[in-house]
C-alpha cells in the first residue's frame, strides 16, 4: 500500500511541466515591483474562463511573486509588467517584441498553448522587452482538475524566479 501511495504522489508531482526562459543580460535584483497589466483567459470551458478564476490567479500571483521579493503595484509605474494567459484548446498565440540594435527591429514569437497551460510573462516597461517567461503545463483535460491545480501552477512558476545567474 505504501508503494502505491508513493507512486501516486510521484506521478502527481510530475503531472506539471515548468519551462522558464529569461534574458541573461538582465540584472533581476533591480526589480522590486510589478503590475498585472493583462490577463487572458482563453478556455473553451466556462469554469476556467471567468472573473473568479482571474481573481484567483491574480491573488496567487501576488502571493508567490511576493514570496520572491516582488511587490504588487496596483497603480502607477512598476519595475515589471506581468501578463498571463491561461490556455484553451491547442493553438498558437503570436507575440511581437522589440529586437535588434537599440530595439529598432521586431521579433515575432509563436507561443503554443493548450488547455491547462499557464504562461506568465514579465516585461521591462522601459524597453518593452520580455525578460522572463514561465510556461506551466498540466497533464489534465478536466477543467475541475485544472482549476484545483492553478495555485500549484503559479507556485511552481515563481519558484524559478529570479533566474540563477550563469
Amino acid at each position: 500500500m505504501k508503494v502505491l501511495i508513493a507512486v501516486f504522489l510521484a506521478t502527481s508531482a510530475f503531472g506539471q511541466k515548468v519551462q522558464v526562459e529569461s534574458d541573461q543580460a538582465v540584472n533581476f535584483n533591480q526589480f522590486r515591483t510589478f503590475a498585472i497589466r493583462q490577463a487572458h483567459l482563453s478556455s473553451r470551458n466556462p469554469s476556467l474562463n471567468n472573473e473568479l478564476i482571474r481573481k484567483r490567479l491574480n491573488a496567487d500571483i501576488e502571493r508567490y511573486a511576493g514570496e520572491r521579493g516582488l511587490v504588487l503595484q496596483s497603480s502607477g509605474r512598476s519595475d515589471l509588467n506581468l501578463i498571463y494567459t491561461l490556455g484553451s484548446a491547442r493553438g498558437t498565440q503570436t507575440e511581437t517584441y522589440p529586437a535588434g540594435w537599440r530595439g529598432w527591429g521586431t521579433r515575432v514569437v509563436r507561443v503554443p498553448y493548450a488547455e491547462g497551460t499557464l504562461v506568465i510573462d514579465l516585461r521591462d516597461p522601459q524597453s518593452h522587452s520580455l525578460v522572463w517567461r514561465a510556461i506551466v503545463r498540466t497533464d489534465q483535460s478536466d477543467a475541475s482538475k485544472i482549476e484545483s491545480k492553478l495555485d500549484d501552477m503559479v507556485k511552481k512558476a515563481f519558484t524559478k524566479y529570479p533566474p540563477k545567474s550563469k
